[in-house]
């Protein structure tokens, strides 16, 4: 464990607020987190409703990426939200949060190029055909990434349909509402980037046609739950899964005009910092609930969780921040910030791409470290623990 710090003075991260119809005790988001812990059929298991469920004293929990549809899957083992069996399964997640007090939104996220025939059993569907730059995991290992079909317009117009149909499996699963992926390099910002999205149809070329694509998924998916149950994730400039926006600085103001208008709960701004241009933009352009998810070195995870980082995107705008990797070795994550506790230290070789309880519900409370009975919810959690099995890479 980290170095206890001094208990924090009063702090706007913990306080209670409203997200549209929903109170949330803190203004602490558990970030989304892929951690490739669903079945080989992407069905959520019982390992899953127990982590969340460790982790319900969020003040919201975003529920990792998982797929609208089958040719959307990025890697093995990521959960999806097209089959009856994933909507039973992320029911018995969404179960297991509530009776521990939690609430939850659901990341639908389409890896478009992102993604591989031996893991989806599909080629995967892109803005454009542009292969993506580096090899991906798949059932046998690492691959090198195959060229992806352009999407027709009757492909684009289905996929916006299966984003919709999602949402409501989504609701039927008991989340509170869904968040919309357009960051990281996945489908919706393979078609806001320059680089990746080649088309000179209604679906590229200009910034009005390079936003279409987002717009349309998230107008389907309001009008299929309701703005009040959707937020959308953006990554301005983020140069990650080979993206290469080319015109940041255009892209964004019209595609926050665009969203504005359809009224989605909340916007959710990854890497967001209180120094950089890019955030303070935003929050002026943005009239709704905004969501800050700062990018954190190791030294500053490992120190306070964000804490500090956090308490500044607040001063600067912020309504709710979102952290995530404190919330991976910290099951009670809040009350530890809150008090000023020892910090759990992460283990970072069982992140991704590997399968068990290791590293993923074993992490213990201060309760379970100090070997203190474990009370409430961490002891329903911990009932519902299954033995370790090896971690697989």
């Amino acid at each position: 464990m980290t170095q206890t710090q001094q208990v924090p003075a009063a702090s706007r991260l913990f306080e209670s607020t409203r997200l549209g119809g929903l109170e949330l005790p803190s203004r602490l988001v558990m970030a989304p987190l892929t951690r490739n812990r669903a079945g080989a059929d992407g069905v959520p298991g019982e390992l899953m409703a127990t982590h969340y469920a460790q982790r319900a004293s969020a003040g919201l929990i975003i529920a990792e990426g998982t797929t609208p549809n089958a040719v959307g899957q990025t890697y093995p083992h990521i959960p999806g939200i097209h089959s009856p069996a994933q909507i039973a399964g992320w029911r018995r997640v969404t179960e297991a949060v509530r009776a521990a007090g939690g609430r939850m939104f659901l990341q639908l996220q389409h890896g478009g190029r992102v993604g591989h025939p031996d893991t989806s059993g599909h080629v995967p569907l892109a803005p454009s055909a542009v292969r993506f730059p580096e090899p991906l995991h798949t059932p046998g290992g690492l691959r090198d990434a195959v060229t992806p079909r352009a999407m027709t317009d009757e492909d684009i117009r289905s996929t916006i349909a299966d984003f919709a149909t999602a949402a409501v499996h989504a609701v039927e699963a008991g989340f509170e509402g869904v968040e919309v992926h357009s960051a990281n390099g996945h489908l919706l910002h393979q078609f806001l980037s320059q680089n990746t999205n080649r088309r000179t149809d209604a679906w590229g070329g200009s910034v009005e046609g390079r936003i279409r694509f987002t717009v349309e998924v998230v107008r389907a998916v309001a009008e299929a739950i309701g703005p009040e149950r959707v937020g959308v994730r953006i990554s301005p400039g983020l140069n990650v899964n080979g993206i290469e926006e080319g015109d940041t600085a255009d892209i964004y103001p019209a595609l926050l005009q665009a969203l504005a208008e359809l009224e989605p709960v909340y916007l959710h701004q990854v890497y967001a910092d209180p120094d950089r241009l890019a955030f303070t933009e935003i929050r002026k352009a943005w009239p709704g609930t905004l969501i800050a998810n700062p990018a954190l070195s190791r030294e500053e995870v490992a120190a306070d969780g964000g804490r500090l980082r956090g308490e500044a995107l607040l001063a600067a705008g912020a309504d709710l921040v979102a952290l995530g990797r404190g919330f991976i070795a910290n099951p009670d994550f809040v009350e530890r910030l809150r008090t000023g506790a020892p910090l759990g230290e992460l283990r970072p070789e069982f992140l991704m791409h590997v399968h068990g309880a290791e590293g993923y519900t074993d992490y213990p409370t201060l309760e379970e470290a100090d070997g203190r009975p474990v009370r409430g919810a961490a002891r329903a959690a911990a009932g519902r623990r299954g033995g370790r099995r090896p971690a697989a890479a």
